[in-house]
């Protein structure tokens, strides 16, 4: 959520700010609105001193025996408490109607922030590995024999409709292999501590991430009020909500495997085929929480520990900045990684790491108490993927795929499938 002081102080800036995201000029709407707000509170705090006084007064009068004095002073008193009732709830109104409006608008794109509409304008910043060149025509990762035996769609649809899928055998053994290396990389080597949380949440821990008001559409709502997470962003970064961290205590770097939930609305029609875009699946995410001033240091050291993930697979990446049209609601900056998949012949999104600022905090109401001293202060957050583990074992499996139909396994996963070393044509692990 946006500083109303920030808008007051920099309206102009404000609107550019917003310009850059494609949207109109906000300010003066949001400005009228804080003013006339801010009126009636000093209308009704006003209104509050001459009730004092004429209370005050009101004991005098009558004192003395001044009838016609006492019954105007009382008169006065309940048509200043019938006033101060007025315009507090004016005042309560117009506060909740500034808080939605603050609430729905996007975070502000940092200056560093490349310009654009849409992914056609986002920036290449770094590639690694070189797509493999295969002596045969590569599969997507449901048409490759090895796999077919243990990716069931059909199963699934019965069981659930589309954008479902059956895991089963060698396939969901090289899934559950990939999670457990994800966490455990994230833990021994990039210095994360592993958390388990909920995947169902109550409303206002949505709002705190930005999921709600805006995208609640995207998301799934119990009949008693919880929410299905769409990513454990949600509960990792709403553990600081409405606390003061001391400093020293920063930064906070956590680390969970859970799973998620979408209702991909916004997605109708794409990527219909396979499991790249699913309604469950599994995440491991990152999140850390820390001070606005690290904020950009820490965003550069997300995104290597998800590209490390990457590169200990062999899995060819490339990473892009995401132009200003195409940043997500609530980043004021994104790096997103796109791994190979030569089934699609094409990059495709397999992490995405922001940094929020202080918006996500503002709306949890999270602060650090500075080590120099001071009034508590917002902090910074920011979230990644490392990584989507369903589109990671598209990315192992298609590129690992051979002529005879089998796949060969990252010597990463080695450890963690027994000795195993690829999956047979016949779906096996062997």
């Amino acid at each position: 959520m946006h500083d109303i002081r920030l808008i007051r102080e920099t309206p102009a800036a404000f609107d550019a700010a917003l310009a850059r995201r494609g949207l109109a000029p906000l300010s003066s709407e949001i400005l009228a609105l804080d003013e006339d707000r801010r009126a009636k509170i000093l209308a009704a705090e006003t209104a509050q001193a001459d009730q004092n006084r004429a209370s005050k007064e009101v004991g005098a009068a009558k004192a003395r025996g001044d009838e016609a004095e006492f019954d105007r002073l009382r008169a006065l008193v309940a048509e200043k408490k019938a006033e101060i009732a007025r315009l507090t709830a004016e005042a309560a109104e117009e506060d909740d109607r500034l808080r939605r409006m603050l609430l729905e608008i996007p975070n502000l794109p940092l200056g560093e922030v490349p310009d654009g509409k849409d992914e056609e304008d986002n920036v290449e910043i770094r590639r690694w590995g070189s797509p493999r060149t295969f002596d045969f025509q590569p599969l997507e990762h449901f048409d490759i024999p090895a796999v077919k035996p243990g990716m069931d769609f059909e199963t699934a649809a019965k069981l659930s409709g589309s954008r479902f899928v059956v895991l089963k055998g060698a396939v969901i053994r090289v899934h559950r292999a990939l999670a457990q290396f994800m966490l455990d990389t994230h833990i021994a080597e990039h210095g994360l501590t592993e958390t388990w949380t909920p995947v169902l949440v109550k409303e206002e821990a949505m709002y705190g991430t930005n999921q709600l008001p805006k995208f609640a559409e995207d998301s799934y709502q119990t009949t008693n009020g919880w929410w299905l997470i769409p990513t454990s962003e949600v509960t990792l970064t709403n553990t600081v909500a409405g606390d003061i961290v001391d400093e020293a205590k920063l930064p906070i770097r956590m680390t969970a495997h859970t799973q998620c939930f979408r209702s991909e609305a916004g997605s109708a029609g794409k990527d219909t085929t396979g499991m790249l875009r699913q309604h469950q699946f599994e995440k491991v995410e990152m999140v850390t929480i820390c001070t606005p001033d690290t904020a950009l240091a820490e965003h550069e050291r997300m995104t290597r520990c998800a590209e490390a993930i990457l590169e200990k697979l062999g899995i060819p990446y490339r990473t892009i900045v995401l132009c200003t049209g195409d940043m997500g609601f609530g980043a004021q900056k994104t790096h997103d990684l796109e791994a190979w998949l030569p089934g699609q012949n094409k990059y495709r999104e397999i992490s995405s790491v922001s940094t929020c600022g202080t918006f996500q905090a503002r709306r949890m109401n999270a602060r650090f108490r500075p080590a120099s001293g001071g009034k508590p202060e917002h902090l910074a957050t920011l979230n990644g993927s490392g990584l989507a583990v369903g589109r990671c074992l598209i990315a192992v499996l298609e590129n690992g795929q051979q002529a005879d139909g089998s796949v060969d396994l990252p010597a990463a996963l080695h450890p963690y499938l027994g000795g195993k070393t690829r999956i047979a044509a016949d779906g096996t692990l062997v």
